[in-house]
């Protein structure tokens, strides 16, 4: 199947489920689309069971896309930089001490409980599943995801300085997360021969430094060239051109991408970078350029995660493990906030039940899923991708649906 085909595909599908979220079940759009590719593929299987072709066009569809390499090599970038330039600046700086702490500390955290407990679990019910690969599942399950995070969020009326918090940790818990991935997945693959101390540690500081230096020095460009002219076409394209060579730039010195184009989308997105270097009608078009980006890219992926269960392995052990992962990573979570929040409430304020309402507003998205799916099949792959998948699908299903709800009965206490 020819890319043009494939890509056709899917748009019109996305447009069609947009139409039908908002025409009839009127969700956020993360989960509305979700949630009807997920039915659509259900419907598909069923059809096959008497027109077997039907489910087979399906599945060739789904199996041809490379999602991992499309959302970490392609998508992921615009998703980042389009999310990060929206956000409110001067909030983040005010919040900056425990959106960091929350980021680093909080992943590293959470990526041991969950793998430690995963590992006893799993051990419990009959699964043999190596240490290091429950530490790989804890990983790449603990970061939440800034793409299903934003559009949820803006519905659910969380206070302004909590969702703050959320969305910045969201931001650059993915970078991080993606980094503590990789460590892990290096020395998984290193197995007995291992990596030394110094070795993980230069991963490390090479994959975060370079890439929150990249991402300062990719803004800063940006502010040089922006300034210089005032033509609206030719400053989004340097945009466009900033976000998309930053990002093959950063994959080339293995810098973080991700980080790159949260920080390059921070400094753009700044008042002051944007009253030094563009005009009234530039900022319109860079905006709604980057929004319009934003909503495509977002209904690609999640309509894309609803078709990924056609090609899943679920087996009943993998399935038992996944609902068992489920309030695992909620616990996980609350208690690596949990922590900072009780170092730093002298100092900071906090409102009411921070822990728990970014708990529940902190969701798992396809970040998660395309990390799953770059594990080698060695790496007990088929059993991390089926409880990933479940626990995606619970937290922007679940969590995203009732996180406005729980923060509405938490204000009223």
């Amino acid at each position: 199947m020819e890319l043009f085909t494939t890509l056709t595909i899917l748009i019109v599908l996305s447009a069609l489920f947009g139409y039908l979220n908002v025409r009839l079940l009127r969700l956020p759009v993360t989960i509305g689309l979700m949630i009807i590719s997920i039915v659509f593929s259900l419907g598909v299987l069923a059809v096959g069971f008497i027109y077997p072709a039907v489910a087979d066009y399906e599945e060739q569809l789904v199996r041809q896309i490379d999602f991992q390499k499309l959302l970490m090599e392609g998508m992921l970038c615009f998703l980042l930089f389009a999310g990060s330039l929206h956000v409110d600046f001067g909030q983040l700086k005010a919040q900056r001490g425990p959106i960091l702490i929350f980021a680093t500390l909080g992943v590293l955290i959470s990526t041991f409980l969950v793998g430690g407990a995963m590992f006893g679990l799993l051990q419990l019910i009959g699964i043999d599943m190596n240490f290091i690969h429950c530490l790989l599942f804890g990983a790449l399950i603990s970061p939440t995801d800034p793409i299903a995070v934003l559009g949820i969020l803006k519905k659910a009326n969380v206070p302004k300085m909590l969702e703050t918090k959320i969305v910045g940790e969201s931001l650059f818990n993915d970078g991080i997360g993606v980094v503590v991935f990789l460590t892990i997945f290096e020395i998984a693959k290193a197995g007995e021969a291992g990596m030394d101390f110094s070795g993980i540690t230069m991963l490390f500081l090479e994959e975060v430094g370079g890439g929150l230096f990249l991402g300062l020095l990719l803004g800063y460009v940006a502010y040089l060239f922006l300034k210089t002219i005032d033509n609206f076409e030719v400053e989004v394209m340097i945009t466009l051109a900033i976000v998309m060579g930053g990002y093959l730039l950063a994959n080339y010195l293995h810098f973080s991408g991700p980080l790159a184009m949260v920080v390059a989308g921070l400094m753009i997105g700044n008042e002051r970078f944007r009253t030094g270097s563009m005009s009234e009608v530039t900022e319109h078009y860079v905006d709604h350029f980057w929004k319009l980006l934003d909503v495509l890219f977002n209904a690609l992926l999640f309509v894309l995660i609803g078709l990924e269960i056609v090609i899943l392995t679920f087996r009943g052990e993998h399935v038992f493990g996944g609902l068992l992962a489920i309030p695992v990573v909620l616990l996980a979570r609350y208690l690596a906030l949990s922590l900072p929040i009780f170092i730093l409430k002298k100092r900071l304020e906090f409102i009411p039940n921070t822990a728990l309402i970014m708990t529940w507003g902190g969701l798992r998205g396809g970040i998660s899923i395309a990390l799953a799916l770059s594990l080698a099949i060695e790496m007990q792959r088929d059993l991390i991708l089926t409880m990933t998948y479940l626990v995606v699908v619970f937290s922007i299903v679940g969590q995203g649906l009732t996180v406005g709800k729980l923060v509405k009965r938490l204000q009223k206490k």
